[in-house]
């Protein structure tokens, strides 16, 4: 499979967002239309506060996506950057393209001097998990959000 990782564009707004649909259908939610406008526009900014994301294609259909952030930490003198969304369409999983989605990320922290990478995922997100025991360190923490 020879696939292409490279930075969203505005011509792939259609695809990224049946990417994104398929992205939040796995984890059974669903957003209205300003948030999928948002995103996308957030996603082409360039407020050093908005986040980022690469594709991966392959003869121009789109294959997965990955989002990130930079922020401050209050360990670290340089930003950390947050791999906030990852998704592969079903037929793709497996061949290598979450794999180089995460690797572009790596790529890109290094690029802005943010050392550490980080992200999260759900318990029983199992497929997915054996990619980040290879490409990553399962952290003890554990995750609350405001009720």
């Amino acid at each position: 499979m020879t696939v292409n990782i490279r930075p969203i564009t505005a011509n792939d707004e259609q695809q990224w967002r049946t990417l994104w649909c398929g992205y939040l259908a796995y984890y059974e939610t669903e957003l209205g239309e300003e948030i999928y406008q948002s995103s996308f526009a957030r996603l082409l900014g360039d407020d050093p506060q908005d986040f980022s994301g690469f594709v991966a294609e392959e003869d121009g259909k789109l294959l997965g996506l990955v989002h990130y952030l930079f922020h401050r930490h209050g360990w670290k003198i340089e930003n950390t950057c947050y791999l906030q969304d990852l998704y592969t369409v079903p037929e793709a999983r497996g061949k290598g393209v979450g794999r180089s989605l995460i690797e572009a990320v790596y790529t890109e922290a290094d690029r802005q001097n943010a050392p550490s990478v980080y992200w999260m995922t759900q318990d029983f997100n199992k497929k997915a998990r054996i990619l980040y025991d290879t490409v990553g360190v399962l952290s003890p923490f554990i995750k609350y959000t405001r009720p």
